[in-house]
């Protein structure tokens, strides 16, 4: 006999539970809810068995309303410190690399980008048999990330420091495209350097979307330079270059375009399609996930290396209002599990008030069929997007990363997240390092949607392609 699809295990759900007394309803499938009862349904060696590889472990860590202080006062030890501290991992005194590892080094130091004999950052992507480099050759501030990370545990944090400098003093050039002037805030996507041999003079050409393919400009930008910096302070224990006053207002103009108030009701961030590691047009306009938990991870950092001058502390008391509403925001709306899959597909549309329970007026015919097998009976994640009538159910892996790694996922959810992975491990990872997003949009949808992307082919590149740039935020867990 064929297994029962997920779909009509729900439907049945709802059969019965609408046969219940209004206080009854939910019993039924209390069950099933991988955030409130998981601890309930986690049976260790019985999943040890029916899986052929070991558990993924996860580190409980306290959310961020659980620690004991306040936001603000944690953020401030007696030294004036963050009290939010990791542990350092180093490879630079390790003598038994692996040849792969020595390779992959060598490489990375081909890479190397100098500007007056100093690195400055990595190039995108290191390949001579290409003919059509396109920008690959430069400098992006996001794909720049893990290569710094690299350096900062191998003890060489010189790079890092001449790329958070040098990006900084981009960030203060006039930003023109087509007559219309960015933020002050705003930070580049990438930067190239130009040597000239006869002059013996080095320029720098940056790029803040003007020569971007779609002309968009990266929203992400400053928020990777920030906890870049963090990741810099806390690996050197060097505090006197965040403690400069360049990076101190550098801070502060990137808050200015992210805290700014506006037309919006929501604390998450605007987004247009394309301004974000998916930088290509993948339908994520609005309030992306990895843009809402970068952004979220950023403003935690930010608290932890903004002064207590004036100035400082005002920025201090607008991060924490939005991170309070953010948290709030995120873990109530685009969580989803199963048991608020079966909430959404009994959802009345057209609700009005304070009262209305379906806030974003979601159509519950709209829930694509693919998320009824996706979703294990234990486990959930952050769904790509929530907006006005629209839920982007897609899984998108930096977003869910770093949403634990900045504890936006509470150690429920964490633990949820994880379990959703080991359990869709074949469709998530695989063969290869983990998928940008799953499932890839395929036929009429790809063509409407990337506007037929040839670079966007179904699971290709952005649209489910598999990326190592994803690792280390996976990894980190």
């Amino acid at each position: 006999m064929d297994r029962p699809k997920k779909r009509d295990v729900l439907r049945a759900v709802n059969s019965m539970s609408s046969l219940c007394q209004n206080g009854e309803k939910r019993e039924g499938i209390r069950a099933v809810n991988s955030v409130c009862s998981i601890s309930e349904l986690m049976d260790e060696d019985l999943l040890s068995r029916l899986l052929d590889r070991p558990r993924l472990k996860l580190e409980r860590k306290k959310s961020y309303e659980e620690m004991s202080l306040s936001l603000y006062d944690s953020a401030h030890s007696l030294d004036g410190r963050s009290g939010w501290d990791t542990p350092v991992f180093s490879m630079k005194d390790s003598s038994d690399l692996n040849p792969m590892v020595t390779e992959a080094w060598e490489a990375l130091c081909r890479s190397q980008v100098y500007f007056r004999e100093k690195p400055v950052g990595t190039i995108a992507a290191y390949d001579h048999a290409s003919e059509e480099v396109l920008n690959y050759d430069q400098v992006f501030v996001r794909d720049f990330v893990p290569s710094a990370l690299a350096f900062l545990m191998k003890g060489e944090p010189d790079i890092v420091k001449n790329f958070l400098l040098k990006t900084l003093h981009i960030q203060g050039q006039d930003k023109m495209i087509d007559k219309f002037k960015l933020g002050d805030g705003a930070m580049p996507a990438s930067f190239k350097v130009l040597h000239n041999p006869i002059k013996k003079t080095d320029t720098i050409i940056a790029d803040f979307g003007e020569s971007a393919i779609g002309r968009v400009a990266p929203v992400d930008s400053g928020f990777w330079w920030i906890i870049l910096l963090r990741a810099y302070t806390k690996s050197t224990g060097d505090h006197s270059l965040a403690d400069r006053p360049e990076c101190q207002k550098g801070m502060r103009l990137i808050l200015s375009l992210c805290l700014s108030e506006g037309f919006d009701t929501f604390p998450t961030l605007l987004c247009a399609d394309g301004c974000s590691m998916v930088d290509r047009r993948m339908g994520i306009y609005g309030y992306p996930i990895e843009i809402q938990a970068l952004f979220f991870m950023a403003l935690r950092f930010a608290l932890s290396m903004l002064k207590h001058d004036s100035e400082g502390k005002e920025f201090m008391e607008k991060i924490v209002t939005r991170l309070h509403a953010l948290s709030f925001h995120m873990r109530s709306y685009f969580w989803l599990d199963f048991q608020q899959l079966n909430d959404i597909y009994r959802y009345k549309t057209e609700e009005y008030s304070h009262t209305a329970v379906n806030k974003f007026n979601v159509i519950p015919d709209s829930i694509p069929d693919w998320i009824f097998d996706f979703m294990p009976l234990r486990g959930g994640y952050f769904i790509g997007n929530v907006s006005p009538a629209r839920m982007d159910f897609r899984w998108f892996a930096l977003g869910n990363c770093i949403a634990i790694i900045s504890s936006l996922a509470t150690p429920e959810q964490s633990m949820a997240i994880m379990d959703l992975i080991e359990a869709r491990w074949e469709e998530l990872v695989g063969e290869m390092p983990l998928k940008i997003c799953y499932p890839a949009m395929e036929s009429h949808e790809w063509r409407i949607v990337t506007g037929c992307d040839p670079k966007n082919t179904r699971w290709s590149y952005h649209n489910g392609g598999s990326w190592p740039g994803e690792l280390p935020s996976f990894t980190s867990q």
